[in-house]
């Protein structure tokens, strides 16, 4: 069993876009399987792979609302609080899509605040902002050209808390390129591994993974040190992160 689903594994990571009727065949006319299509889509779930195909739009532009400049080009990040971005990305569950949205500290990595939710309105984001300015602060935050980060109630809280207001050019995802990693990751090493039966229980890998993140997981480039370190450590021993 264990081979068979590392054989379907690489075969999915070469070609993504296979369903699994056409593994399937792969895996009989090229590996020596005899399988039938349905225990492979069967083991597919069981690992948490599907072919990739168009999902939910998590960016819906607002022509008629407020956008702004891309702050960070040529930007030297210096020290935590001085850059935090934001996004929304979609996860499948049993029951449907839900949207994850979150606050990263660009300089740390460090998650500051995130929030769960069946549905993409504003209000959803203002959840995660208002928690996340409890923390602190920052001088900058950037966010790509949707509906939800180019509102009047978005805009408006960040001007009531003199914060600028940075956004992606749009389709251009790379410049928000940090908090991507982290949905990769934690789908990575978290969801994709360990598929939640509810939102419920979603809700709680994501917890518990983020205050991993935060607090456990050291970071390469953060010479080996967690980001909760480094989010909170003093300002003589930080570096200078180049955009």
């Amino acid at each position: 069993m264990n081979n068979l689903c590392n054989d379907i594994y690489e075969l999915w990571s070469k070609y993504s876009f296979f369903g699994y009727r056409r593994i399937t065949a792969i895996l009989n006319d090229q590996k020596g399987y005899n399988l039938n299509h349905k225990k492979v889509l069967r083991l597919m779930r069981l690992i948490g792979i599907s072919a990739v195909y168009p999902k939910p739009r998590t960016t819906i532009i607002n022509k008629k609302e407020y956008k702004y400049p891309y702050l960070l080009n040529d930007l030297k990040v210096t020290k935590p609080n001085q850059v935090w971005a934001t996004d929304i990305t979609y996860i499948k569950t049993p029951r449907g899509f839900v949207y994850l949205c979150g606050l990263i500290d660009l300089f740390s990595r460090y998650i500051t605040s995130w929030q769960l939710s069946t549905t993409m309105n504003t209000e959803f984001c203002l959840k995660i902002l208002r928690n996340g300015l409890k923390l602190n602060n920052p001088n900058i935050i950037n966010t790509d050209q949707g509906s939800q980060f180019t509102s009047n109630e978005w805009i408006s809280e960040l001007k009531s808390n003199n914060i600028q207001i940075s956004m992606d050019g749009k389709g251009r995802w790379v410049d928000n390129v940090f908090i991507e990693r982290f949905w990769r990751t934690i789908k990575q090493e978290q969801i994709y591994i360990n598929p939640p039966d509810s939102i419920k229980e979603l809700r709680n890998q994501i917890d518990d993974f983020i205050g991993f993140y935060n607090d456990q997981r050291p970071h390469q480039s953060l010479n080996y040190k967690t980001p909760s370190q480094i989010f909170f450590e003093d300002e003589d021993r930080r570096k200078v992160i180049d955009f």
